[in-house]
């Protein structure tokens, strides 16, 4: 099983480091309320909700 998050970088708004730190702590914090043993896929958002990539599991 393996757990990739694929961001695009231009896509994102705002300060680039302030965005992906957004995004990590985010995803960080849900894994524990995932089901990680099961293939999944989720879309990626920044702070203004724009779609900028994609977590998945499998």
């Amino acid at each position: 099983m393996h757990l990739t998050l694929d961001i695009d970088l231009d896509a994102l708004s705002g300060d680039h480091a302030t965005e992906l730190g957004r995004i990590l702590r985010y995803w960080g914090g849900a894994m524990k309320q995932l089901d990680v043993t099961q293939p999944m896929q989720h879309e990626l958002s920044d702070s203004e909700y724009k779609n900028v990539g994609v977590l998945k599991l499998g």
